[in-house]
């Protein structure tokens, strides 16, 4: 069974245009423990939110990991690993930062509970309550 996720990332720096443009990713450069441990659980067909992070601060899209962890080589010390992602579809409607945080349904979700971690596990409640904020 497929397990979600939500990765964040900067507009300007990736966002889910660019996602879509190439068609593929590597999802490398975290350096957070808890993140990086988070991306050596991600299987091959698990559905990932797309979040905007600093600008926009939203949840835009769901992409799809297309291979599961290997050595990151942007990583010199070869202890972090990388993904890599394909697109899905982006949201009917994208799912503000503030309409998560004012939900009851997703206050136990990690991403609203440790706002700095880049990639972190999403609940299937959470993901049926953000599809359902999002007009899915």
């Amino acid at each position: 069974m497929a397990s979600h996720w939500l990765v964040k990332s900067e507009p300007d720096t990736y966002s889910y245009a660019d996602l879509e443009r190439d068609g593929r990713t590597t999802w490398d450069g975290v350096r957070n423990f808890a993140a990086a441990s988070h991306l050596k659980s991600m299987k091959l067909g698990d559905q990932v939110f797309f979040y905007h992070s600093q600008e926009g601060k939203d949840v835009v899209a769901i992409a799809q990991v297309a291979k599961e962890a290997f050595p990151d080589a942007s990583d010199p010390t070869g202890k972090f690993v990388a993904v890599e992602l394909t697109p899905v579809r982006k949201l009917k409607t994208s799912v503000t930062l503030a309409d998560m945080k004012a939900n009851p349904a997703l206050s136990d979700m990690p991403m609203l509970r440790q706002g700095r971690l880049s990639v972190s596990p999403v609940s299937d409640a959470e993901w049926a309550t953000i599809l359902k904020m999002a007009g899915e």
